[in-house]
């Protein structure tokens, strides 16, 4: 779980915006009383998704450094970014930043997945790993902005999709260099497509069918997903979800032309670009 080639995980893509991620959300856009909290919050996120993936530690190992840091999270004694970040956010003693202090410790149960090793089982299955991985981020930039609750159900559904289409992303690589395999693996099955597929130079037809249909998944949670702007009160966040959507469909439409075993595939500089323009137009 690195930065752009190789990050695996979008709860810490999501908050990268230093490196240049796909979605980065310490963007401008957002007000500056706040950055440093969003910047809190990417450090402990970097920790613990690099806890998960360091490869000198053993799984137990990796589990006790993501002690440690909920430990510094929840007590504000260890030095580490978990303490850091509870700092950042009073220790939780105003609702918002309760709110955003449970956003950040629910990330550690996917961490803690992570950290294991990890094979989905099926698209119920995978999106239970959303739940923590990735809905966590877009809950967290609600809670600190302390907006209203109906954008919760449209937040997790784009946090959903990005979780899942950085996973498309990255498949090769995932199973490569962290033996693991997001992808349902029922729908695998079903298509005749096996993990040693997603290390082969190119998508083979069953796998293919797989990606679309993980594809077609994910562009149900981007249409869950489209009133999120509509609903957000502040300015910032509200253009930074509407570019976020629309580099989302457009990573979307990428990934379905596209073979991300053969290229790396990703938003180019024109799509950045027409997403920056579309958040700055909605944030005016």
């Amino acid at each position: 779980m690195r930065s752009a080639a190789a990050a695996r995980n979008p709860a810490a893509r999501l908050v990268d915006a230093a490196r240049g991620e796909n979605f980065p959300v310490a963007s401008r856009l957002i007000p500056k009383r706040l950055r440093g909290r969003v910047v809190a919050f990417y450090n402990y996120a970097r920790a613990a998704d690099d806890a998960a993936d360091d490869p000198w530690k053993t799984p137990e190992q990796r589990l006790e450094r993501l002690a440690d840091l909920e430990r510094g999270l929840l007590e504000g004694t260890a030095a580490n970014p978990g303490a850091t970040l509870r700092r950042a956010l009073a220790d939780g003693s105003a609702p918002a930043d309760a709110a955003a202090l449970a956003a950040s410790r629910d990330l550690l149960v996917a961490f803690r997945r992570d950290a294991g090793g990890i094979a989905c089982a099926d698209w119920d299955d995978l999106q239970t790993y959303c739940t923590f991985s990735a809905r966590p981020v877009g809950r967290f930039l609600l809670a600190i902005h302390e907006e209203a609750a109906d954008t919760h159900a449209p937040s997790d559904a784009l946090c959903d999709a990005l979780q899942v289409l950085n996973h498309l992303q990255d498949i090769a690589a995932d199973r490569r260099d962290l033996g693991r395999r997001y992808l349902p693996g029922e729908w695998m099955a079903g298509a005749g497509a096996s993990d040693d597929d997603l290390t082969r130079d190119a998508l083979t037809p069953g796998l293919r069918q797989v990606v679309d249909r993980t594809l077609d998944a994910c562009d149900e949670l981007l249409s869950r997903a489209a009133p999120l702007p509509g609903r957000i009160a502040a300015r910032g966040l509200r253009g930074q979800a509407t570019a976020t959507l629309a580099l989302a469909n457009r990573l979307s439409r990428r990934l379905r032309a596209g073979d991300p075993l053969a290229d790396r595939i990703a938003p180019s500089r024109t799509d950045f670009l027409r997403a920056g323009l579309a958040g700055l137009w909605a944030a005016r």
